[in-house]
């Protein structure tokens, strides 16, 4: 947990300025029973109703000072807490963003979405219980021990045999908790898991009326969470009934043992109230224990993500010839590391040039274009643009040369204006023109407001072809010297997808075009056709060309077109 109290360290004077408040807060309060002690055993005796008086109003001034002081610095400790959270989650989305597609998918975005959420929130509550409780308990503890010693040392050996056995329950039961909590923050991943696939799912899961078998999967993943929690809050509840019971069994051997020994009602009752004092001072520092318990946790899972290399550094690798936009040459690649996902790989696109990639589902058609924009790293071979390897650019220079529209791809609850440009500043007209060759500009003309008309979450007020209209022109609105279509034409009909290949030709000559489709009709016309099947190149050329020499690309044909093509 020392990287995520660093965070603390821009915030020192807030976190000193709250200590002190809590430090004044906490010996005022312990003056409490020393003053009812004087007044029991010496002022009431002889009946001093001024000194009486005076005495009240200094235990009253006491009061104040412990209340005030402890609400400062409450508040101090929630302001400091509450800024170094935001620094850390700020910091950890930054890092999440910048995470390349294997670290990604080793982490998997459940379980960066727990620690985004829920693991800072749990860091935040260990600090800010630390701040309110770390100085005042201590203080009241040990101030309280030193306060029965001064008041009567052989009642205060009975209260402090109480101390260890105290303690060795509080480090016991914190010890064992730790990885119980990390186990709970697992099971909290696969609960989020799977509460975003049936999010993302809803509409497929009511269509194939598949809602109850959903449900029921749910059941299991909750009740595997809540086992877990109850596990784990069954042992840390233990932790306050243990101190009560035994700092009890110490009370009860104060009063036996005054009684022996013939204390006075006064020393007696400020051992009392010390004992109040001292154990809400234990069951604090046993609140500290049980949720430090569980902030560690969650701030190792934190640290995890903070201290992965999240860049792609880029290196001297050999050039190929720079006759080519982009080009591969014998790559090789797989997700796991075990399966093959792509073998031996190697063709060449020039420029201005259309590609169309076709091939069925698994085939490895969006693997090539996450090697080309460098979301991963080839195992085997090199891929290159304008004749340097995609490991030689620094990352946001390689991107800069793409427009990427993807199959998956997504518009945020903004104007249409907005989802176009995203932030990049882009002149007017590229973003005009970008809509109206991505056949977007006939239907972007008659919403209410034009460009400037808000979209719905998910930009859940457009149609299917709206929205992959829209994320074509986002993608061509930057003029990039390669566009990627990730079957992002899927929902248009085939005329405007004619329309669009046409645009495209006549508006962005000097772009290459790198176009994935499961429709012949989307590359047909292109200038290079790559089959692709379990990771290989099974055919390239034209359309012409495959119909006749490709076996798959001629079914591929036959059965979307009956062979008229």
């Amino acid at each position: 947990m020392k990287r995520t109290l660093k965070y603390l360290k821009p915030y020192s004077g807030t976190v000193a300025a709250g200590l002190i408040f809590k430090f004044i807060g906490s010996v005022a309060e312990l003056f409490l029973p020393l003053i009812l002690d004087y007044i029991i055993d010496e002022v009431v005796p002889v009946k001093d109703t001024d000194m009486l008086i005076i005495l009240g109003a200094v235990m009253l001034g006491f009061s104040l000072i412990a209340l005030f002081g402890n609400i400062i610095a409450n508040r101090l400790a929630a302001k400091s807490s509450g800024k170094m959270t935001r620094d850390l989650r700020y910091d950890l989305f930054k890092k999440t963003s910048s995470l390349t597609g294997a670290q990604v998918d080793g982490f998997t975005l459940p379980s960066l979405v727990s620690r985004l959420t829920s693991d800072t929130y749990y860091v935040n509550q260990a600090v800010a219980r630390s701040l309110r409780l770390g100085v005042r308990a201590p203080i009241l503890l040990i101030g309280g021990l030193v306060l029965t010693f001064l008041l009567d040392w052989r009642l205060a050996l009975v209260l402090l045999a109480c101390v260890p056995l105290v303690t060795v329950a509080v480090v016991v039961i914190t010890k064992k908790s730790v990885p119980m909590y990390t186990k709970v923050q697992r099971s909290g991943d696969k609960a989020v898991r799977t509460m975003q696939e049936n999010i993302s799912g809803v509409r497929v899961i009511k269509a194939l009326s598949r809602s109850d078998f959903e449900v029921e999967k749910f059941r299991a993943v909750n009740d595997e969470l809540t086992a877990d929690e109850f596990k784990t809050n069954r042992l840390t509840s233990l932790t306050n009934p243990l101190a009560t019971l035994i700092l009890n069994a110490g009370l009860v051997g104060v009063i036996a043992v005054g009684a022996v020994i013939g204390a006075q009602a006064g020393t007696v009752l400020a051992f009392l109230q010390l004992f109040v004092i001292m154990l809400n001072a234990m069951l604090g520092i046993s609140k500290i224990f049980v949720t430090l318990s569980r902030g560690v946790a969650s701030a190792e899972r934190v640290e995890r993500v903070l201290e992965t290399d999240g860049a792609m550094p880029s290196g001297e690798y050999p050039e190929s010839d720079g006759k080519y936009a982009f080009e591969f040459k014998d790559v090789s690649f797989s997700y796991n590391g075990k399966e093959s996902n792509l073998k031996g790989v190697s063709f060449a696109v020039k420029r201005g040039q259309t590609v169309g990639i076709i091939g069925g589902t698994g085939s490895g058609k969006t693997t090539l274009i996450s090697l080309l924009m460098r979301f991963y790293d080839v195992d085997c071979g090199a891929v290159y643009v304008n004749g340097k390897d995609v490991r030689s650019y620094p990352e946001g220079e390689l991107r800069r040369k793409f427009g990427a529209a993807f199959q998956n791809d997504f518009l945020i609850a903004t104007t249409v204006r907005e989802n176009i440009d995203y932030f990049r500043d882009l002149p007017e007209e590229n973003i005009l023109k970008a809509a109206e060759v991505a056949c977007a500009a006939e239907f972007i003309e008659v919403l209410e407001g034009g460009l400037d008309y808000p979209l719905a979450q998910k930009a859940a007020n457009l149609s299917g072809g709206q929205k992959q209209r829209l994320l074509i022109a986002r993608a061509l609105a930057a003029e990039p010297e390669i566009l990627i279509l990730d079957d992002s034409s899927s929902a248009l009909d085939y005329a405007t997808d004619a329309r669009l290949r046409k645009g495209l030709k006549e508006s962005y000559p000097d772009c290459t075009k790198l176009i994935v489709a499961q429709r012949v009709s989307a590359v047909m016309n292109a200038d290079l056709i790559i089959v692709m099947d379990d990771g290989e190149i099974v055919g390239a050329g034209t359309h012409e060309e495959l119909k006749n020499t490709c076996e798959e690309y001629g079914q591929i044909c036959l059965v979307q077109t009956g062979g008229d093509l």
